[in-house]
């Protein structure tokens, strides 16, 4: 299993639009973070968790030929935005493209892209095969998934494990039932927003208790804000089974 973090910054990314602050500034390509998103890599099928607005950016810059379904973790437009831009995808494997979701999540893309589930289609539209998820394992094409649902707030948003891997994102609270789920990994991905204290999002601090609390073998912080600081400094006080993920970065498993 490949996977790649084909995004790792926050809603707004980084560089935020007219930003000055030192991270935003900064000429480390690791600082630079498109919206969170993964691709993973098993058996030959190409999966995407999330088409960000920043979708189309992700797979012309990883030269992804080949996807076979998407994924969502919820509906937030930093998750979701780009999905138009799955008809190239369409043109070019002539079929339409699995999309896997919950019904919450199903109902708000119905709203969001209305045009491309209408009854009569414009010509050109993007064109999906929907697929209902629930808080159950289930399969798509020779992959095995597992959801894990975490509380972003008050909102209900699944995190996904492959095996011994399993990636988490908007993140704030995880039951202790869900959280059974996540212990002894090979790797864990967390989102790690900021230092300070958010109402919806891990914090550093808060991420790194609850990498103490599972005790993965190695775990990579995502999600991440300009206000958690340089990439190269914030590693420098990490342990060293934990890492910033950055834009690009590959793990195989």
């Amino acid at each position: 299993m490949k996977i790649t973090f084909l995004g790792t910054g926050t809603s707004q990314g980084i560089p935020v639009i007219a930003c000055e602050c030192e991270v935003c500034s900064s000429v480390d390509f690791r600082n630079q973070r498109l919206r969170s998103s993964i691709m993973v890599e098993q058996n030959g099928t190409n999966l995407v968790i999330d088409t960000g607005p920043d979708f189309r950016q992700q797979m012309l810059t990883n030269r992804v030929k080949q996807l076979d379904a998407v994924i969502f973790t919820h509906e937030h437009k930093d998750h979701v935005a780009g999905l138009d831009d799955i008809r190239s995808f369409n043109y070019k494997q002539k079929k339409d493209m699995p999309i896997y979701a919950t019904a919450q999540v199903i109902d708000r893309l119905k709203e969001e892209f209305s045009y491309a589930f209408a009854a009569q289609k414009y010509p050109g539209v993007p064109t999906f095969e929907v697929k209902e998820i629930f808080n159950k394992p289930f399969t798509v094409q020779n992959v095995n998934i597992e959801p894990v649902e975490v509380m972003h707030y008050k909102l209900p948003v699944f995190g996904y494990k492959f095996g011994s891997f399993a990636y988490i994102t908007d993140a704030k609270t995880i039951s202790e039932t869900e959280k059974e789920k996540l212990k002894g990994l090979d790797v864990l991905v967390l989102n790690a927003l900021q230092v300070k204290e958010h109402i919806s999002h891990l914090t550093l601090e808060e991420a790194l208790a609850l990498v103490d609390e599972l005790k993965p073998k190695k775990a990579y912080f995502t999600h991440i804000s300009h206000y958690l600081g340089h990439h190269a400094e914030v590693e420098k006080m990490l342990p060293d089974n934990v890492s910033l993920a950055y834009d690009g970065l590959t793990i195989h498993l």
